[in-house]
């Protein structure tokens, strides 16, 4: 008899009705945060998150670059929890970012964060959280229970509304149209075949590379590897992974690289050719590699968007790596489904 299909597994396959239901139910609540903060007109963002939420963070914070122009800086929450300074956030917009929204070292940075002078916007699975307690305005994810410990469509969920929010403020069209089509693009990159990735995956170190948004993609999937396969990956930008990472790739060394089709996509096929000839066994999400092999993947009609379906694919495929090694991915080890930092 079959085993039943894992958490993980079937959270992965709803996240395009996930995104939907965001789309369906979130836009009151972001189009009037993004109001707010276009009133406030601030001179940048930060950010609040950890883990799974700091790599959501990392690709808003390129897409705040790049569309606003307007930069985004991570603060440690241990800045206020821990050494009790408390920032002049005049001028700021802090987007915390935390699926439970219960975390008290964010939950405190983002209160800090308000108290002292910045428009505060929480990113949460739960509108009643402590998270959405202190912010300004809450973008709730609507991506509702989940159940593995493994985030997975609240990861994606979070992109979406963090990147909705930030096209809403630009008042960008193309991109805002573009977010609207997605449910249908994660559909198909639920079904993209990459068991020829899974199959090079042999339990040794690995890297994960990316640039751009595609950076903060590359980060989410080595934390995966680590948390879900119990494989020691590392992620780099394609732009410094030759610098020095290089030097303990041999023979067969398994490399994932994450591209978009932004202006970064050269760069990142040139770095996946690079590591191939030193012997690495590269998988790439673009067609433009020469010598790497080329994944599967779906393109949006934004290439913002393009990231987005990258790690629905990537999920896919970890997941069932997880299970050729005998492991849970619902239940990592030492792992709970909320870690509360102070």
């Amino acid at each position: 008899m079959a085993s039943e299909p894992t958490h993980m597994y079937q959270e992965v396959r709803e996240i395009p009705a996930a995104v939907d239901r965001l789309l369906s139910a979130g836009s009151t609540s972001i189009k009037s945060a993004a109001a707010l903060a276009r009133e406030a007109n601030p001179n940048y963002f930060i950010s609040i998150a950890r883990g799974s939420s700091d790599h959501a963070a990392s690709f808003l914070k390129y897409a705040s670059e790049l569309v606003l122009q307007r930069p985004m800086a991570s603060v440690g929450p241990s800045v206020s929890s821990i050494y009790g300074v408390n920032l002049d956030a005049r001028g700021a917009v802090g987007i915390a970012v935390s699926q439970s929204g219960q975390s008290p070292d964010i939950v405190r940075l983002t209160e800090s964060l308000r108290e002292n002078g910045a428009l505060t916007v929480a990113i949460t699975n739960d509108g009643r959280s402590r998270l959405a307690g202190v912010s300004n305005a809450t973008l709730e994810l609507h991506a509702g229970a989940e159940l593995s410990v493994a985030a997975t469509k609240t990861f994606v969920t979070s992109l979406v509304a963090g990147l909705w929010f930030l096209a809403e403020l630009q008042q960008d069209e193309d991109l805002i149209a573009a977010i609207r089509k997605l449910p249908h693009a994660l559909d198909r990159a639920t079904r993209c075949d990459w068991s020829a990735a899974a199959n090079a995956i042999d339990g040794r170190s690995l890297f994960t590379i990316g640039r751009g948004p595609s950076w903060a993609i590359s980060n989410e999937a080595a934390l995966k590897f680590k948390e879900t396969c119990l494989i020691h990956a590392e992620s780099y930008s394609a732009a410094e992974v030759l610098h020095g990472p290089v030097s303990i790739v041999e023979k067969g060394f398994p490399v994932i690289a994450f591209a978009a089709q932004d202006k970064a996509e050269t760069s990142v096929a040139e770095t996946a050719d690079a590591l191939t000839e030193k012997g690495a066994c590269v998988f790439a999400v673009t067609d433009k590699v020469k010598k790497a092999k080329v994944l599967p993947h779906v393109r949006t009609d934004h290439w913002l968007c393009d990231p987005i379906p990258a790690i629905v694919s990537f999920y896919g495929m970890v997941e069932a790596v997880a299970l050729k090694r005998g492991i849970n991915p619902d239940k990592p080890r030492h792992l709970n489904k909320v870690t509360e930092t102070v």
